[in-house]
């Protein structure tokens, strides 16, 4: 399904009508050339030209389309018209004069390797005559000489005078071409595609996947005999049939989706999480726009992608797809030199849709002005995390909490959502609205999913966004009366630098009975300070906060502690809005 759903979108960018986008035909490949060695028609060097441009702090190489390069593991393996210094020039940067000595023969006997009509293309003569007589002291001249040297750099080919690479000459591109599909590998019905073709045996590296090693990893390769089938040991692809058009396929489309600064991946986590659509769609830019963290320069992008997105499940209108047309969430993470799939979904955009809206609905909760309407997953994860900083955001959490939106609408959030954001709760003593959406998520869809688990039509109802009167839960009724003694002594003592909350939130949150009959006697010396019109609204509204509370719970389970933060929110909220419900308590 993976590998079929990436085919599909290669062949549809092949055919993409803006060039930059569009990806290379089968036997090409883009590639960052960082140097390029400019010859004259009789080989001469005329500069070694820098092709990098800063970028932020960082230099970065120029992309071309060159030749298909060859899958390299620990042996000799040249590259056609391209490759690492040490191959292109025959020069050691490593100490080891003499496996770099094979690896130029290896550059050379490559282009000595392509037909004959090939080898007397302009360029072509021109880095042959070129390579017959490299004028090392003419490349120590040239300024880009000592940062191509320290660091190996990938060099290319271009003939004076011309646009394009020696490698892009259409002599040349026809021979790689060729190459390509005129392959001699044994034959296999193709788990991609359906048809017999020649199986490729080592797939191209994915790069891009954090925390992957930085040459790339694989997601279809066997190394050892535990997963080979009978038959098929050290025959590596054999293992699992892909056809050398297919691998090209599906590695060319994932490599270009978690390329730099793509508009369809972000990373949650340890998961880097791509998107993409059967057809051309808006929307496949904007699920990245409503999970990552919104650009500085537009802080508001995310919340435009989510409107659009909420308008588009209302009218029903999807821009240039239909409501039926298939998109794909893929989420990958490391593991050695592989690759692990943390998750995959297919879904139409109108589920799509709906799993974004509701997962904004479960989240959505009476906010302050300066409070963002639709927080990015980013955020809710740094609420959660110790000092609210990235770094200590639990690994597994941001990609499971996206698996869980596009699995479904009822599916629940992972339990360590839930849990961090009470324990941050707890150990800040700071109920902020982000835990509390976290929380309130959390909750909503535990009983979402138990109902529809059972037939009990009694089973506890969803929070609302604000304040629910109406809401019996003891737990939930606990965090009211904390907030209202918390308000009580606030306007008994106005200027504290500290409150009940700063001092008892996490033992009342997790052991009522040890902690509120202290606060209740305390809330009586507060209310003595007070104006008789207030001690009335405030006793009115502690009688109805704690009408169906019999007792105070020796101890709160940890979803219970969530229900405790959520009153405590709720009610807290609900004194910056005036009330007419309870005479004498705005």
């Amino acid at each position: 399904m993976i590998l079929q759903a990436l085919n599909d979108y290669y062949r549809r960018k092949c055919d993409d009508p803006d060039p930059a986008q569009r990806l290379p035909v089968f036997g090409l490949a883009q590639k960052e050339i960082p140097f390029l060695l400019e010859i004259s028609a009789d080989g001469e060097l005329l500069q070694l030209r820098d092709t990098r441009e800063l970028n932020g702090k960082k230099k970065v190489a120029r992309v071309f389309r060159v030749p298909m390069g060859i899958k390299k593991t620990s042996g000799v393996a040249a590259n056609l018209l391209w490759d690492t210094l040490e191959y292109v020039l025959g020069v050691d940067t490593k100490g080891k004069p003499e496996r770099v000595s094979e690896q130029h023969a290896a550059f050379r006997a490559r282009i000595a390797a392509l037909p004959d009509a090939t080898r007397e293309d302009a360029g072509i003569l021109a880095v042959t005559r070129f390579l017959d007589h490299i004028d090392l002291v003419q490349l120590e001249r040239q300024p880009a000489w000592a940062d191509a040297l320290e660091s190996n750099a990938v060099l290319s080919f271009r003939l004076h005078g011309d646009q394009n690479l020696v490698c892009q000459r259409p002599a040349v591109v026809n021979a790689a071409l060729n190459v390509s599909t005129g392959d001699d590998s044994p034959q296999a019905m193709c788990l991609v595609t359906g048809e017999q073709a020649p199986v490729e045996r080592l797939h191209a590296s994915i790069k891009g996947v954090w925390g992957a090693q930085t040459s790339g990893a694989n997601i279809v390769s066997f190394n050892a005999r535990a997963f080979e089938s009978y038959g098929k040991t050290e025959r590596q692809g054999e293992n699992a049939p892909v056809s050398r058009a297919a691998a090209f396929a599906y590695t060319t489309a994932l490599n270009h989706l978690l390329r730099k600064d793509s508009p369809q991946r972000i990373q949650v986590g340890d998961a880097s999480t791509v998107f993409w659509a059967e057809r051309d769609s808006d929307f496949e830019t904007a699920a990245a726009d409503i999970f990552g963290d919104p650009p500085k320069d537009d802080p508001d992008c995310g919340t435009r992608a989510v409107q659009a997105v909420l308008d588009a499940v209302h009218s029903g209108k999807w821009g240039r797809s239909d409501e039926n047309t298939r998109f794909y969430v893929l989420g990958l993470a490391p593991n050695a030199a592989r690759i692990s799939i943390r998750f995959y979904h297919c879904v139409t955009l109108r589920e799509l849709g709906q799993r974004i809206a509701q997962h904004f609905e479960d989240l959505a909760l009476a906010r302050g002005p300066h409070d963002p309407q639709y927080p990015s997953l980013f955020r809710l994860l740094a609420a959660v995390a110790v000092q609210n900083k990235a770094d200590n955001i639990p690994p597994n959490l941001g990609g499971s909490i996206v698996d869980a939106i596009f699995a479904g609408v009822n599916t629940p959030y992972p339990s360590l959502w839930l849990n961090a954001a009470v324990g941050r709760c707890r150990a800040e003593q700071n109920v902020n609205y982000l835990r509390a959406a976290a929380i309130k998520a959390c909750l909503n869809r535990q009983m979402r999913y138990a109902r529809l688990s059972s037939s009990n039509p009694s089973l506890e109802q969803e929070f609302l966004p604000m304040l629910d009167l109406s809401n019996p839960n003891p737990a939930y009724r606990l965090g009211r009366l904390f907030a209202v003694l918390e308000k009580i002594q606030e306007e008994a003592s106005p200027g504290l630098n500290a409150t009940i909350r700063d001092r008892y939130y996490g033992a009342a949150s997790s052991t009522p009975v040890a902690v509120f009959t202290t606060l209740l006697r305390l809330k009586n010396a507060h209310l003595k300070k007070l104006m008789p019109g207030r001690v009335t609204g405030f006793e009115k509204l502690l009688g109805e906060v704690l009408g169906p509370v019999t007792d105070f719970p020796k101890h709160l389970p940890l979803p219970d502690q969530g229900r405790f933060a959520l009153g405590y929110y709720h009610q807290r909220q609900d004194f910056f809005t005036r009330r007419t419900d309870v005479p004498g308590v705005n």
